[in-house]
């Protein structure tokens, strides 16, 4: 199989692209992840993730020595949204606190996006997922206990639900690994449906 660009240091995404057997290279993105205000989750998510191929690409273009091009690059990237507003990954501890104390006792939604950039057709195909997510009441005490675990950093919504954040999920609704980060179903349908040799 081919070897596709991971534009991401995601562990998580890496973790799925073993478990699915793919040959793959992890290139961190360097692009902007700020999220337009007038954006929905579905487009702000797809954004994201589109950012984060054309960044890499853009590297692999620029580079002069004779460096073999990428066939194929994914991106991804999640958000969360609720009542109206978009989460992303908090800007520190209390950025982390207050989207906690927000989310804690209600459903939010998840959206995860993935793209996929073909060189052979030139065209990157993306596609957002979403997903509901409900907590269950937090005490300060349980907030505070998450957050000296440090697991909320290059979090969206400040928390890793395959992680410790497991104990405060009382329902989902939709994709788990989307959830994750990377939502398979679709992720396979996409490099089908693309021409990637994989799955048949």
């Amino acid at each position: 199989m081919e070897t596709i660009i991971l534009a991401s240091s995601s562990p998580r995404r890496a973790e799925y692209f073993k478990l699915l057997g793919l040959p793959f290279v992890c290139v961190p993105s360097l692009a902007d992840e700020t999220i337009a205000a007038h954006m929905d989750g579905k487009a702000a998510a797809e954004e994201l993730a589109v950012r984060k191929i054309t960044s890499v690409l853009a590297r692999y273009e620029s580079d002069t020595a004779d460096t073999e091009k990428p066939l194929w690059i994914c991106g991804a990237d999640t958000v969360i949204e609720f009542e109206g507003k978009l989460y992303g990954k908090p800007l520190d501890r209390p950025d982390a606190q207050r989207m906690l104390k927000t989310l804690q006792g209600k459903t939010h939604h998840v959206i995860s996006a993935v793209a996929l950039y073909s060189a052979r057709s030139g065209i990157t195909d993306s596609r957002p997922v979403s997903s509901l997510v409900t907590f269950a009441p937090l005490t300060e005490g349980e907030i505070r206990w998450y957050l000296e675990s440090g697991e909320w950093q290059d979090a969206a919504g400040a928390y890793k639900i395959q992680g410790l954040a497991s104990c405060f999920i009382s329902g989902i609704q939709g994709s788990y690994s989307s959830v994750v980060g990377l939502p398979l179903r679709e992720f396979y349908v996409m490099l089908r449906d693309n021409g990637y040799p994989y799955g048949s």
